[in-house]
């Protein structure tokens, strides 16, 4: 009772010491007081085209983005692979892991509040010397055991709140690795959304290069038939040959990337290339999202996955100059001891072979070469690292997002003319089959109106793409909707054959 008495006093001041925490109280950034992201948000609705993705889409100033925004495209077959990838990309699984080891460290930092005690025991057997020592024992013999079984309690108090920045600093820690893992999510997302795109347009790529090979191809053995009759020079038949070739060496390269693409997205899903997904992808099965988000700066910057992780850091840091400021200061400590001590086990704890101490002690370094010092002042220059980082994300945060409104914009202007293109390929090809038929215009004219038409109807599958992809960067740029997730995604280990 009296040690427990004593422990509990020395507790007692040294918590009433503990009135502050040295080093800065962090305060979070000031949001940034802009309204809005300059000339590339003048706009509030692109304009619109006609055909599939060409409707208009309107910038919505405080709209708020559905955890799974994905789903607005309204395709099931992009729904289920970003499911799969949520479950099965191993970069997932690693950033979850990695938030569960930095929360597992904020605790471990947390207990540093608490009295640390431990629990011993040992036996020795020993001989002293009869003629010069007298017994250290009641015991006849000069041989003899002894058993200790003991408490040690050791409290460091957090006078100066040193313990107190580092869980501050360890909670910042977890809070960044948290953030970090959003960041994973959102960019996997949009990795399989982009990537779903993508093979979308090789597909409509190779359809159109193939159509455009048929055509020069029937061009060539026009012009073939027309050197037998004598109506064509060698050169023409050289110079639609050339032609020809020109079509088919682009042809390889898009099939090259269609495969690449679908590797990509089979990784993306955690798989191998053998387990490539089933699930395919073309322009006309994906929906253009009508209405888009627009969050002002100081929304954006509560809802970027890499600024919150930037100034989780930022906080971090702030903590860190407390820890190292407090480490120069004096250390204080309370050390207890409580046990029994016996010739026999059985004797443990029977009256008088108790013992116990208890005691307190400060520490300061004298002299250490300015270790110290520059550790804080390391941590100083620490903290101004991570403010002018913290910045450096909220300035690309705004950019990215000026510059996907920007490309949203010049997206529907080039589908607008390219789809102003094709309507005026496609009736000149209808106007020539039509004078075809009269007998006033050659089967070679026919068939290069064709060809303009073909190649016009690329143009547009691109600007389509484009359309999508950037619709894609959009959400990303706004930070994905995490706030609104529901359940959170869970990492599902492979088995043995990586399945």
């Amino acid at each position: 009772m009296s040690l427990a008495r004593t422990s509990s006093a020395c507790a007692a001041l040294a918590l009433g010491l503990a009135a502050c925490a040295v080093g800065p109280n962090y305060k979070r950034p000031a949001p940034p007081v802009d309204p809005g992201y300059g000339a590339a948000s003048s706009v509030n609705t692109t304009p619109a085209a006609e055909g599939p993705a060409g409707n208009a889409q309107r910038f919505v100033a405080g709209m708020d983005i559905p955890g799974e925004w994905w789903t607005l495209f309204k395709s099931r077959e992009l729904d289920l692979l970003i499911e799969r990838a949520l479950k099965g990309n191993p970069d997932v699984g690693a950033a979850q892991a990695a938030l569960k080891q930095a929360h597992e460290l904020y605790l471990a930092q947390k207990t540093s509040f608490f009295p640390n005690v431990q629990g011993s025991f040992g036996g020795d057997r020993s001989q002293y010397p009869t003629g010069t020592l007298t017994a250290p024992a009641n015991t006849v013999n000069s041989t003899y055991s002894l058993y200790t079984a003991q408490l040690t309690l050791t409290y460091m108090p957090d006078v100066f709140g040193g313990v107190r920045r580092a869980v501050e600093m360890a909670k910042a820690q977890e809070q960044s690795t948290r953030f970090q893992l959003e960041a994973t999510y959102l960019t996997l997302t949009s990795n399989v959304a982009v990537t779903a795109i993508t093979e979308a347009l090789l597909r409509g790529q190779i359809k159109s290069t193939e159509r455009l090979l048929e055509l020069q191809h029937h061009l060539t053995q026009v012009a073939q038939k027309q050197r037998a009759l004598g109506t064509a020079s060698d050169l023409d038949v050289l110079a639609q040959q050339s032609a020809e070739a020109l079509i088919a060496q682009t042809l390889p390269p898009l099939q090259k990337q269609l495969g690449q693409t679908r590797d990509a997205l089979t990784a993306l899903l955690g798989k191998l290339p053998a387990q490539e997904p089933s699930e395919t992808f073309t322009l006309d099965r994906l929906t253009l999202p009508d209405d888009l988000p627009v969050s002002i700066p100081s929304k954006l910057i509560e809802q970027r996955p890499d600024v919150r992780q930037a100034e989780e850091n930022l906080h971090a840091a702030s903590a860190a100059v407390g820890v190292a400021i407090a480490d120069m200061l004096p250390q204080f400590a309370i050390n207890a001891d409580v046990g029994s001590s016996a010739l026999t086990v059985g004797r443990l704890f029977s009256p008088y072979t108790g013992f116990w101490d208890a005691g307190a002690s400060l520490t300061q370094t004298l002299f250490d070469a300015g270790a110290l010092l520059h550790k804080k002042r390391a941590a100083d220059a620490a903290l101004d690292q991570a403010g002018a980082q913290y910045r450096a994300a909220v300035i690309l945060a705004c950019q990215n997002v000026a510059d996907t409104l920007r490309a949203l914009n010049a997206d529907a202007d080039v589908l607008r003319t390219s789809v102003d293109a094709q309507r005026a390929a496609r009736r000149t090809w209808e106007l020539a089959q039509r004078q075809r038929q009269l007998g006033t215009l050659s089967p070679v004219a026919v068939v290069n109106a064709e060809l303009t038409l073909a190649q016009a109807e690329l143009a547009v599958s691109q600007a389509q793409a484009s359309r999508f992809s950037d619709t894609v960067g959009l959400f990303q740029s706004l930070g994905g909707g995490w706030w609104n997730r529901g359940e959170e995604p869970h990492y599902e280990q492979p088995g043995p054959a990586g399945e």
